[in-house]
């Protein structure tokens, strides 16, 4: 099922940035939109990591400089059925954590130094399990190339809105009415719509890793502490200035939070929603039954 969502939120996303490029250059510039976006999913493919990573300044850490984090991340790995991923701390006063990684193989997680300060262990557990469900999920990837093509696609309105101002297509090409009126609509839409599908299937895989971390620690509780703290974190110490709108989804709080349109259009849903639903998480016993009696 992820690998059959993964397929059509690129797929979707591809089509609109290949339809974007025909508004562009017409059949030319399909071609061009469409070569784009395949180097620019082969780049998040390998490199997303590794760029993410470098962004916020993340440093690894091993066993000997962190051994209790080291511990509790193979701790978790180890519940959730995956490979250790590297461990990273961010130098940010922030809280705030995040996975990332093109395969369960090939993982990361990085928590920031306020996340360490302020958390039990406990609630510190429950984060891990949050970012190993991602990982599982292969959320990393997914939430990294949706990420990437929609800010092609925001770059390619922007080089339609260049064109239909300074010079549409050649004259060989459509130059019809319903193109111009074609065109408008996708330089006002097309960014729009991306961003709505990037953030529905972050705020679905979000719910799932809340609920993955309470199976694995057997209770929704630590869960529902840690998202309150981070949740007052963020608004008490925002973070720095390096923070990217485009990698907001990544963390596990929406370092970019706000009240009104802002959080209606967040990655991520509403931080009481998922708290309640961590507080009212219950264990399902699939084995218990209930004695018969004569």
């Amino acid at each position: 099922m992820n690998r059959l969502k993964t397929f059509v939120l690129l797929a979707g996303l591809t089509a609109l940035a290949v339809g974007m490029g025909w508004l562009i250059g017409g059949v030319n510039g399909m071609f061009v939109a469409f070569g784009v976006a395949a180097l620019m999913n082969l780049a998040g493919f390998w490199w997303s990591d590794r760029l993410v990573l470098a962004m916020y300044r993340a440093q690894e850490v091993d066993a000997e400089h962190a051994p209790g984090l080291h511990a509790l991340v193979a701790d978790v790995a180890a519940k959730a059925g995956v490979p250790m991923p590297r461990v990273y701390i961010i130098p940010e006063d922030s809280p705030n954590a995040f996975a990332t990684g093109r395969s369960p193989a090939r993982s990361a997680v990085a928590v920031t130094e306020g996340l360490l300060r302020i958390l039990n262990r406990d609630e510190l557990k429950a984060v891990i399990a949050h970012e190993a469900a991602h990982i599982a999920h292969r959320d990393t990837l997914i939430g990294v190339l949706s990420a990437t093509l929609a800010g092609g696609i925001s770059m390619l309105a922007n080089m339609l809105l260049w064109t239909t101002t300074f010079g549409g297509r050649s004259e060989d090409e459509d130059s019809s009415p319903l193109s111009g009126v074609l065109g408008l609509v996708a330089i006002l839409v097309a960014p729009f719509a991306a961003m709505l599908v990037q953030m529905a299937v972050s705020r679905s895989r979000e719910y799932m890793a809340d609920e993955a971390a309470a199976r694995i620690m057997g209770d929704g509780r630590p869960l529902a502490g840690a998202l309150a703290k981070l949740a007052r974190g963020a608004e008490i110490i925002p973070h720095s200035q390096r923070t990217e709108p485009a990698t907001a989804h990544l963390f596990i709080v929406n370092p970019l939070s706000g009240g009104g349109l802002t959080a209606l259009f967040s990655t991520h849903p509403p931080m009481e929603e998922r708290i309640r639903r961590m507080l009212e998480w219950r264990p399902k016993d699939q084995y218990s039954r209930v004695p018969v009696t004569a």
